[in-house]
This record gives structure tokens, sequence and C-alpha cells, in this order.
């Protein structure tokens, strides 16, 4: 297969990588990421207003471009190159994806077009055992037809301390299903996560008897939410994609520049052998983020396969480049006041979600039947 951008979608990324080099610079993002909201609330606007980042994806009659899966890894590609904090990944990747896939007509035309428009949504699936699979959803829900209450709790929920729409996955007596909850709905407490990874906020939700209106078929949901974990296993690796390249070109420019016993480090054999590997990495990171948005763009029978194969990869690839930009930096490389700490934050942190490397292999030999 010969895959290439169009010129359309690289007008996209300049427009994107150029909005992000004058809003989302290291100094503006170490500024956010001290924060509790997380993120510049005027910068999101612009973002919704200028760009239309939000709607990109959500289909044109609810309020959307409704632009393609290979349009999204564009946009998430250059915000993982600037550690972009923003709610773009809760809200657009996690939240609006959950909505169009759920064949809930009815919460698609009240939701989707909130989102489109800036307003923050996430996604709440994962609890206190940490697992991503459907055995890991115990939170119970109880009721009927729509209304429902919610008790227990959810981890890790990206972006939860800020979101106004919340989906929530609870287990009711016919099996996993989706619920909306108001962000100020009676006996929901939200509490900010203390993380390695400081430019992308977590939260944990507890739920207390909370009220909560049904989306979709009851006990129908995990098909839904499987493939919504693939879309965002697909995502991530995107933005791991350009977190990694960043790092690549930060050790290059570094080892040109830094002179070491008369010459640049970056003419010493050991340094070369390092950024050639890392070449060699994130080459193989971009084929494997690539492919998978096409598969999940056209949304084949390749997509389960293909996202947990990119997942696994550039979570080790992007984790590696981190680690090496680092290394190669030096001294300077492990100080507060240089970049690479917040790339190797990132970079683990983003291994971890949605399910580590050795999950995501383990999921891929079962899903090719080996």
């Amino acid at each position: 297969m010969n895959f290439a951008f169009s010129d359309e979608q690289e007008q996209l990324r300049e427009f994107v990588r150029s909005f992000l080099e004058d809003k989302a610079d290291e100094a503006a993002v170490r500024e956010q990421m001290e924060t509790e909201l997380g993120f510049d609330s005027e910068v999101w606007q612009q973002m919704c207003d200028q760009l239309a980042l939000p709607a990109l994806i959500i289909p044109e009659e609810f309020g959307g471009q409704g632009y393609g899966y290979v349009e999204l890894i564009v946009v998430l590609e250059e915000m993982g190159r600037s550690l972009l904090c923003a709610p773009y990944f809760s809200s657009v990747v996690l939240a609006a994806n959950t909505l169009i896939h759920s064949e809930d007509d009815e919460a698609k035309a009240e939701l989707l077009p909130q989102i489109a428009s800036g307003t923050i949504a996430t996604l709440a699936i994962t609890e206190e055992n940490g697992k991503w699979d459907e055995s890991g959803v115990t939170m119970q829900a109880d009721g009927s037809g729509t209304d429902f209450t919610l008790n227990g709790t959810k981890m890790y929920v990206i972006d939860g301390n800020s979101a106004e729409i919340i989906l929530v996955a609870a287990r009711t007596d016919n099996g996993v299903s989706l619920f909306q909850v108001d962000a100020n709905a009676e006996g929901l407490t939200r509490t900010a996560l203390a993380t390695m990874d400081q430019t992308r906020k977590q939260s944990r939700l507890d739920f207390a008897g909370t009220p909560a209106k049904l989306i979709g078929t009851e006990g129908a949901a995990w098909e839904t939410l499987s493939t919504v974990l693939d879309l965002a296993a697909v995502a991530l690796a995107a933005e791991q994609v350009g977190g990694a390249q960043m790092c690549l070109d930060m050790s290059v420019e570094y080892a040109k520049v830094r002179v070491q016993f008369g010459r640049p480090i970056g003419s010493f054999q050991a340094i070369k052998h390092k950024c050639a590997d890392m070449l060699l990495e994130v080459e193989s990171a971009k084929s494997a983020a690539y492919y998978a948005g096409w598969c999940a763009a056209e949304m084949n029978d390749e997509l389960a396969s293909t996202a947990s194969l990119a997942k696994a990869y550039c979570s080790e690839a992007y984790f590696h480049a981190a680690a090496e930009n680092i290394q190669i930096h030096g001294g300077i490389g492990f100080t507060w006041e240089h970049p690479a700490h917040l790339y190797f934050k990132r970079a683990k942190s983003s291994e971890l979600l949605f399910g580590d490397p050795t999950y995501h292999r383990e999921l891929l030999a079962q899903r090719i039947g080996l």
C-alpha cells in the first residue's frame, strides 16, 4: 500500500503547527500544567472558533466538519509534538467518538453539537482495578427505562474535573451500559489526581446515588466502547509519534551544536548510533500509526488488530526516544529547565494509558487468532 497525505491534509498540518507554535509553546505548556484547570480557556476557545478543531470528525448533520480519522491523526500528531495542554483528546477522541458510534440518535443530536462548539466532555471507563477490558467495568447502575442511578468509582478520567459532559460506563443486570451524567449532578464528587505527567489532567470520579441518563440500548454498550478504545489507541499512537519525532529533532539539533573534545558530539559513533536507532523506531512508529489511522477512517476489519499493534509499538518507540533524548543532552537533559523531562513523562503516562504494550501484544495475538 502506498500511503501519502493529500495536499489538503498537509495544509491542515501546517495550520495546526503554526497555531500551536504561537499558542502552545514550551512556556505556555509549563504555565498551564501548573494550573488546576490544566489549559488556557482562551486558547481552547480559539481552537474552537478559528480552527474548528473540536468539530473535525463530528458529522456535518450534528454541527461538525465531517472529516475522517486521517485528518484527526494529522492534528493529534502535531498536538503530541507540542505537548498541548487542552481537553481535546477527552472531548473529541473519547466522548465524541463514543456518541458517534452509540447508535443513539437523540443523544447525538443533543450532545455532539455542544462538543463541536467547544463544550468539554469526557468518558469514564476505568476503575480502581485498572483494567481496560469489559471485566473491569464493575460499577453498578440501578434503574429502568432511561433513568438510572450510579454507585461506584471511576479512575484516571482524562479532564474529569473540567468536563461539562460526562459519559460513564456502568453495569446493569443486562450488562455494560453507557450513561450520561451532568457535571453538577447530585452525589458526584470529582477529585484531581496527582500524576507524573502534569500536561494531561486526570481525575477520580465518585458516584453516590448519582442520577444518570441511559445512552443507547441497556446492556449493549461494550461493543461501542470496545470500538472507541481501539479508536483511542490509534489516536494516542499518533500523539506518541508526534512526541517521538520532537525528541529525535531535539537530539539531532543538540548533537550538531554541542562541542566536546573540539568537535560536535554528533560526530561520535555512539551518538550517531543512538540517533540512527531513534530514527528507525520513529519512522516505523509512523508507519504503524498512519496505517492504523487509515483503518480507523475506513472502519474496516483490520482496525482492532492494527490499533493494538500501533499502540504497543508507538508506546515503546516514544518512551525510548524520550529516554535517549535525555541521554544525548547529558546533564542539562536531567534539569527541570530543559523540556526533555516533559516528553519523558508524557511518554511514560501514554505508554500505560488504554493498556501497556504487553497488554496490547496479548490482545493482538488474540485478535489474529494466535
